[in-house]
C-alpha cells in the first residue's frame, strides 16, 4: 500500500512505524510542513498504560520513549499560602521535540520517508496514495477540503490559557492558584526533562482583561505572570513560544468533533478528528491510540473502506468516557469560585473528582463527605473480601 501521512506529529509518525512493521513493502511518506527540530508546545504527559501499548506495537520505540521521560507520582496544589499533597499513580513527561525526534528516527530506520518543510497547501493536490492520513492537527487543511462531508463542529471554551515553558523543574504534577484583585489565575506545571517544565496558565476572561493580559505583548505578559507566580517559580523564568512576532499566544480551547472520520481514501487521526481539554493531559495519548487502532484495523480488514469504518467505530466508542471526563474537567475550572474557598484537602480532593458528572449538581462539601464515605465503605468491602476466606478456613479447621 502507498500511504501518505500529512502531518509529522506523534500520531502520524507512530502510525508509519506500525505500518512498516506490519509490511516492510508499504511505501510510506510523512509530509511535515515545519522544519526538522521545530515544534510548538513544551512537554507532554502520559501514563504507564500508554507505555504498555507502545511496547506491544514496537518495543524499540517504547524503550526509547521511556528512557527519555521523567516521572512523578505526587500531585501538589498550592492555593494562595496553603499547600496540600496527594500521592497517586505514576505519571510521565517527555519533551514534545524529544518525542518527535525519537519517533522520526525510528520511522526512518524502517524505511519511512519523513519530509520536512513539505506543506500540502490549500489548493494543492493531495499526495497520490492509496491512503491519505490527515494528522495535521485541529486546523487540519486536509479535513477542511471536505468540511461538508466531515461535518466538523468546534466549541470554544470560556477561559483563556497560554502554553509556556519554564526553567524551574517540578518533581510533582503541580497546581498553583493565585488570587488577584481581578479574580483567580492558576497554572498546571510538570517536568519533562532535566532542565525544563511545562507551565500552562489559565484564568477567566474577566481576570485576563482585569490584569491587562489582553493588552500585553509577550514580553510584558511573561513579566506579569512571573510576578504572579513568583513563589512557585522560585526565581526561575517563564519562556514563550519562538517565532510569535512578539504577540502573546493566549487561546480559548477548541473542542472539535466530526460527524465522519473518513472520506474515500482520506482518514482523520488525532486532533484532526477530535480534541479533549488539556486539563486531563490525554491529547498525545489519544492520538497515539488512534494510530494504534487504525493500524490494527488495516491489518485485520484487507479492504480499505471497511477498515476505516471499523477504526472509526472502535475509537468513537473508546473516546466517549474520555470526552465526558474532559468536558467536566473544563467546566470545573470554569466554575472555580465554587470550589476555591474549601479547605485545601477538600479542594484538592474535588480537583481529583472534577471528571464526575454529578459534581456540578451537588454542593461541594456534601459531595466531599459522600465521596469520603463511599471510599471508606469500599475499603471495608475490600477488607471483608480479604478476611472472608481466612475466617472461613479458620472455622473449617476448628470444626475439623
Amino acid at each position: 500500500m502507498k500511504i501518505a501521512c500529512v502531518g509529522g506529529g506523534p500520531a502520524g509518525l507512530y502510525f508509519s512505524i506500525l505500518m512498516k512493521l506490519q509490511d516492510p513493502d508499504h511505501d510510506i511518506t510523512v509530509h511535515e510542513r515545519n522544519p526538522a527540530g521545530s515544534t510548538y508546545g513544551w512537554g507532554v504527559t502520559y501514563w504507564g498504560s500508554l507505555l504498555d501499548q507502545l511496547h506491544e506495537g514496537d518495543p524499540e520505540s517504547a524503550r526509547a520513549v521511556k528512557e527519555n521521560s521523567v516521572r512523578w507520582s505526587d500531585g501538589v496544589a498550592h492555593v494562595g499560602d496553603r499547600t496540600t499533597t496527594h500521592h497517586g499513580d505514576e505519571g510521565f513527561g517527555i519533551g514534545r521535540r524529544q518525542l518527535l525526534d525519537l519517533l522520526a528516527e525510528r520511522a526512518r530506520s524502517l524505511g519511512v520517508r519523513v519530509e520536512y518543510e513539505d506543506e500540502i497547501a490549500d489548493g494543492d493536490r493531495l499526495p497520490d496514495a492509496d491512503l491519505v492520513v490527515a494528522c495535521d492537527g485541529v486546523h487540519s487543511g486536509v479535513r477542511e477540503r471536505h468540511s461538508d462531508h466531515f461535518g466538523t463542529e468546534v466549541g470554544l471554551g470560556r477561559n483563556k490559557y497560554i502554553w509556556l515553558g519554564t526553567t524551574k523543574v517540578f518533581d510533582a504534577f503541580t497546581f498553583a492558584f493565585v488570587e488577584t484583585p481581578h479574580g483567580w489565575i492558576w497554572c498546571y506545571a510538570y517536568g519533562f526533562s532535566a532542565d525544563h517544565s511545562t507551565c500552562v496558565v489559565e484564568c477567566s476572561p474577566e481576570t485576563w482583561t482585569g490584569l491587562g493580559l489582553d493588552r500585553a505583548d509577550e514580553t510584558e505578559g511573561l513579566v506579569r505572570l512571573q510576578e504572579l507566580f513568583v513563589k512557585l517559580l522560585d526565581g526561575h523564568r517563564l519562556i514563550g513560544r519562538a517565532n510569535t512576532g512578539g504577540s502573546a499566544q493566549w487561546l480559548n480551547f477548541r473542542t472539535l468533533t466530526n460527524r465522519a472520520w473518513s472520506h474515500g481514501n482520506v482518514v482523520l487521526l488525532g486532533d484532526a478528528a477530535h480534541t479533549t481539554h488539556y486539563s486531563i493531559g490525554a491529547g498525545t495519548t489519544l492520538a497515539l491510540e488512534d494510530a494504534i487502532a487504525l493500524a490494527h484495523s488495516l491489518r485485520a480488514e484487507p479492504e480499505l473502506a471497511p477498515a476505516l469504518a471499523a477504526y472509526e467505530k472502535k475509537r468513537r466508542a473508546e473516546l466517549l468516557s474520555v470526552q465526558s471526563a474532559a468536558r467536566h474537567s473544563a467546566q470545573w475550572y470554569e466554575s472555580l469560585p465554587r470550589y476555591i474557598g474549601l479547605p485545601p484537602a477538600q479542594m484538592f480532593a474535588l480537583l481529583g473528582q472534577r471528571h464526575s458528572p454529578l459534581l456540578p449538581y451537588v454542593p461541594p462539601q456534601l459531595y466531599y463527605r459522600i465521596d469520603r464515605a463511599a471510599g471508606q465503605l469500599e475499603a471495608l468491602r475490600r477488607l471483608k473480601r480479604w478476611l472472608g476466606p481466612k475466617v472461613a478456613r479458620t472455622l473449617h479447621a476448628k470444626r475439623g
